[in-house]
């Protein structure tokens, strides 16, 4: 019970919002290829090249989302990366506001 009363503020949303859903199964299945890629990152060669394969899943799921060529991406972000200032490199993210061109 303590649980649950500490979890309903966070609920209580859902009860008095219809268009909010109680699951989750879109986050879950937007997740999965990324779940079942953490096996694969067993085999990356290190722990540094499974970080870099998990931020490309990462990457590419979000282009999926937003409904993004992900080649086309990748391929426009590594042609800007070097002339783009460190403090604003979430410019380069999929689906930033002025990644219009893609």
């Amino acid at each position: 019970m303590t649980y649950f009363i500490n979890q309903y503020p966070k609920l209580e949303a859902i009860f008095e919002d219809g268009r909010i859903e109680l699951d989750n199964n879109l986050i879950e299945n937007a997740i999965r290829p990324m779940a079942i890629g953490r096996k694969n990152y067993l085999f990356c060669g290190s722990h540094k090249a499974a970080q870099n394969a998990a931020m490309l899943y990462s990457f590419f799921g979000s282009c999926k989302m937003q409904k993004i060529n992900p080649r086309e991406w990748l391929e426009d972000t590594l042609k800007r990366i070097p002339d783009h200032s460190i403090q604003k490199l979430d410019e380069l993210l999929p689906g930033y506001q002025e990644n219009i061109t893609l």
